[in-house]
């Protein structure tokens, strides 16, 4: 992981690793309430992309965070408001600070981490609800799953570069 975000400070680097947790929280509990089956696939998708991506930073990066993410969203947890709304707000402006982090990676890092980011939103939105509870994404949780407080990131061809 050092490589993938090598040009950020640790206080950076912490805003990034939180984000999935957020993410979680913020897609969970977009119904009103967070269950622990949605809880549950967050960790084990956690563990899943410490090593099944194609890109080994974002191994690196899943694994450096898989140990502690449970941990990590039972504090989150305890410490976001209760409220469905006040929570939405918090967990959407520390999303929101996310941009100015990723503006300082290169733009093939930032894109990867971005759609990371999204692709696990979704994975989350589709932990609850469909046939046998999987499989399908709430309209609630539909607004957040692209991450709206995140500006999108555009993968840069060679030809962009040179323009």
């Amino acid at each position: 992981m050092e490589t993938l975000l090598a040009a950020l400070s640790e206080g950076q680097i912490e805003q990034i690793k939180s984000a999935p947790t957020l993410i979680t929280i913020l897609v969970a509990g977009a119904d009103g309430t967070i269950d622990s089956q949605e809880l549950n696939w967050a960790e084990k998708l956690t563990h899943i992309r410490s090593y099944a991506d194609s890109n080994e930073g974002l191994n690196e990066f899943y694994a450096s965070i898989e140990p502690t993410f449970g941990d990590s969203l039972d504090d989150m947890l305890k410490t976001l408001p209760e409220s469905q709304s006040e929570r939405e707000t918090t967990i959407t402006k520390k999303l929101a600070d996310l941009n100015k982090v990723l503006s300082f990676l290169d733009n093939s890092t930032a894109y990867s981490l971005y759609k990371s980011f999204t692709s696990f939103a979704e994975h989350i939105a589709k932990a609850s609800g469909g046939f046998l509870r999987f499989g399908s994404i709430s309209s609630d949780e539909k607004k957040w799953i692209s991450l709206p407080m995140i500006d999108s990131i555009i993968l840069e061809t060679p030809e962009d570069e040179a323009e």
